[in-house]
């Protein structure tokens, strides 16, 4: 196979098989599917035209996706950056050709995003042709996992799966979960860091919080709280434990949700499923902030959720499909790009 664009090699996943009944679904760079399918949705339907600007905020893996997404297709990309965007990222984005506005440095992940949010909306004021891509609220951006979940059931056929990952923005395993259920037998696991409000935990604080991008501080609209079946909240040290272990045993080096899902992978094994958890970046990102703290990994065998409880440092509780708690629940009032979505929009209530 001879790929058109380098964005192709780098989104396209790996099924490894750690155990009989359970596989890595391992991305380099897990955003490039969603953000590249988002974008050739927009050019197909006349939302956007080459020669235009998207923009959108970011903390680090979604700016680069949509930034290789706009190279491919001649777009501009403008990214509003969290203070977490490393320089890594920065010179990536820069000779990409993609303009990076970073928020001032904080320690508040809530004030964070509210300012990038904020700072959105201005830039939409003052030019309204620019194209928000609304990664957290636009339901395009499930499009590019359904190549994944047909990869996934060609793979494994009719079996029954567990798919366990990170929640974020919603689109990742929301989608993978949606297109895998058209096929077959499928309990969706979700995994939050504590101080999230998507599923509630907003009233507990992890003074480590690393894994601030499979959770949020503001209600968002892709995430559909109705499709997963169970809940795992992971504090940063049960998480570091998680990646430590992960790269020892499988010699899988992974970003820390991949780590925190591994760990919940592990106690949602089951006899007649297939358990599959994704790892959705590389581990370079965290080689100081958690590789190198590895002497403070504990087993995994020593650890358990909490049930049905909310306290550090992990717990787990049956979600069974139920609605948004109500600080979570999604109203949209802007209809700037209304037309661009699959989804009917929603609002804050």
């Amino acid at each position: 196979m001879i790929d058109a664009h380098v964005a192709d090699a780098v989104g396209r996943p790996d099924l490894v098989r750690l155990a009989d009944d359970l596989l890595c679904l391992r991305f380099e760079t897990m955003k490039v599917l969603s953000a590249d399918a988002a974008v050739r949705h927009l050019l197909d339907t006349g939302a956007v035209a080459p020669g235009d600007t998207l923009v959108d905020s970011s903390s680090g893996i979604y700016a680069t996706a949509l930034a290789l997404a706009c190279h491919r297709h001649g777009l501009r990309c403008h990214i509003v950056g969290s203070t977490t965007v490393d320089e890594s990222a920065r010179v990536q984005l820069e000779l990409l050709g993609a303009t990076l506005e970073r928020m001032p440095r904080s320690t508040d992940l809530k004030l964070d995003q509210s300012r990038r949010v904020a700072r959105i909306h201005a830039l939409l004021e003052a030019e309204p042709r620019l194209h928000w891509m609304r990664q957290y609220h636009d339901e395009v951006h499930y499009l590019g996992y359904r190549a994944v979940a047909a990869t996934i059931r060609a793979a494994l056929g009719p079996t029954p799966v567990t798919l366990v990952g990170g929640v974020g923005s919603g689109a990742s395993t929301g989608g993978l979960a949606r297109y895998l259920r058209e096929t077959g037998d499928v309990r969706l696991v979700g995994v939050q860091p504590f101080g999230s409000v998507t599923f509630g935990s907003d009233g507990v604080e992890d003074p480590d919080i690393l894994i601030a991008g499979i959770g949020s501080s503001i209600p968002f609209g892709n995430v559909s709280h109705e499709a997963y079946d169970v809940i795992h909240w992971t504090g940063f040290g049960v998480a570091l434990s998680g990646s430590v272990a992960l790269l020892r045993e499988h010699a899988v080096f992974a970003g820390l949700s991949a780590g925190a899902a591994y760990l919940a992978a592990g106690w949602e094994r089951e006899p007649g499923r297939t358990t599959v958890f994704v790892a959705a970046d590389t581990g370079h990102r965290y080689v100081d902030a958690v590789f190198s703290r590895h002497a403070e990994a504990l087993p995994l065998s020593r650890l358990a959720p909490h049930e049905d409880r909310l306290a550090l440092p992990w717990s787990r509780r049956v979600w069974a499909g139920a609605p948004a708690p109500p600080p979570a629940a999604w109203r949209d009032l802007d209809t700037r790009n209304a037309g661009s979505s699959t989804r009917t929009r929603r609002s804050w209530r």
